[in-house]
């Protein structure tokens, strides 16, 4: 029997897809942009076809990445079909489920939240009311509002361009558990204006200077609208190990394990471990948030271009702990170019970069779906086939 793994590279778009002016990111390029702006050495990426991929994607003569003998892995970019660039969204889909439906979103206006939602929170939870109420990055508004949050015991609500609801507070003073607690009665009051998630955003400190958000972040996410590799692996018997946030994305549906690590080099770790114990007949789906969390929507280009290549130097170590058998997928959920205005995801094709120690180097083209991506994998696992998706391995 064999063995799957799936590492999301949160965030790292390979340019901007066919329909991106439509969301506003004309233009957008992750990955081309933040090499424009130093060199970038990731050897491994690129002998897996990340370059090749990328050139192909955005149109632009290959970048040297450290590395320019014959590709090792087959490589190719997917074009996203579901009407959203957010986290859910782009996991469903190269997991099979493209969703095809309009999920609900909070206007610009400030107030963003409407009053009657508010209103419910605040009577079924207690509350002596709640600070924010707009569009926001959660790093800024912590920094702005923690020290008001702590004195009143007034949550911070903020949204994004994403279909979500965030809750921050502080670990200690407003309590772990209260604030999950909170989050829960959002998730229940939010569901009728069909957003996505409901996201915890835990932090600690003492000033506004000092205040670091957590590891234990919590997301609360509508169920996928129907069956996904996971449902599939799971219900016939196989093992679905969440590393990261993937169970969280998924409502926990199709999980079998779930093991959690602070930040991409734990997250690493963790990675390896599972590569060490999943048994055949596995799929170890691993989220690597930092790309996204603190470089893309912070608008670090340094931070992320160094993540990248932190990332790049690990690679040889999962590599030399595949077995006969085992299928590796390297990819993306959507972009998030920290070179454009704003701090919200963008519309990029992402990279599929499959590898292993029975895979042909071969050029995989323009993929139409990420749902290709679960069905090449469902194939891989003797799964039978998905609903959406067309196997793209020879």
């Amino acid at each position: 029997m064999s063995r799957a793994f799936i590492l999301v590279m949160d965030s790292f778009g390979i340019g901007a897809s066919a329909d991106a002016a439509a969301f506003g990111d004309g233009g957008a390029d992750t990955f081309g942009h933040i090499a424009a702006a130093r060199p970038l050495h990731v050897p491994n990426l690129a002998r897996l076809g990340l370059g090749r991929a990328a050139a192909a994607s955005s149109r632009t003569p290959p970048l040297d990445l450290g590395y320019d003998g014959p590709a090792a892995g087959a490589w190719g970019y997917a074009a996203e079909q579901s009407l959203g660039k957010d986290t859910p969204s782009g996991h469903w889909e190269m997991a099979g489920l493209p969703v095809t439906f309009e999920w609900g979103y909070f206007p610009h206006d400030e107030p963003c939240f409407p009053a009657a939602l508010i209103a419910r929170l605040i009577a079924q939870c207690g509350l002596p009311g709640i600070l924010g109420n707009r569009h926001a990055s959660g790093t800024e508004i912590i920094a702005e509002l923690g020290e008001e949050h702590i004195r009143s015991g007034k949550p911070i609500c903020y949204t994004s361009a994403d279909s979500v609801f965030q809750i921050a507070a502080h670990e200690e003073h407003f309590g772990l558990q209260r604030l999950y607690d909170l989050c829960a009665v959002a998730k229940r009051e939010v569901e009728s204006l069909n957003i996505a998630r409901v996201i915890a955003r835990p932090f600690v400190g003492a000033v506004a200077g000092s205040f670091q958000r957590t590891a234990n972040r919590k997301d609360l996410t509508t169920p996928p609208p129907g069956e996904t590799l996971l449902d599939r692996l799971a219900g016939q018997g196989g093992s679905v190990i969440s590393v990261g946030k993937i169970a969280d994305i998924f409502a926990h549906r199709g999980i079998t394990q779930i093991v959690k690590a602070p930040d991409n080099m734990a997250l690493f770790d963790a990675l390896l471990e599972q590569v060490d114990e999943a048994r055949s007949n596995s799929l170890v789906f691993t989220n690597f948030v930092d790309f996204d969390m603190l470089y893309g929507h912070r608008r670090d280009v340094p931070g992320y271009a160094a993540a990248l290549e932190a990332f790049d130097a690990r690679l040889p170590e999962f590599e030399a702990r595949l077995r006969p058998g085992d299928l590796a997928l390297i990819t993306a959920d959507h972009g998030c170019d920290p070179t454009f205005p704003g701090t919200d995801h963008t519309r990029e094709h992402v990279p599929v970069l499959f590898f292993g120690p029975e895979v042909t180097a071969c050029d995989l083209g323009q993929r139409d779906s990420f749902a290709d991506m679960g069905q090449t994998i469902a194939r891989h696992l003797g799964l039978g086939p998905l609903a959406h998706g067309t196997d793209c391995l020879p």
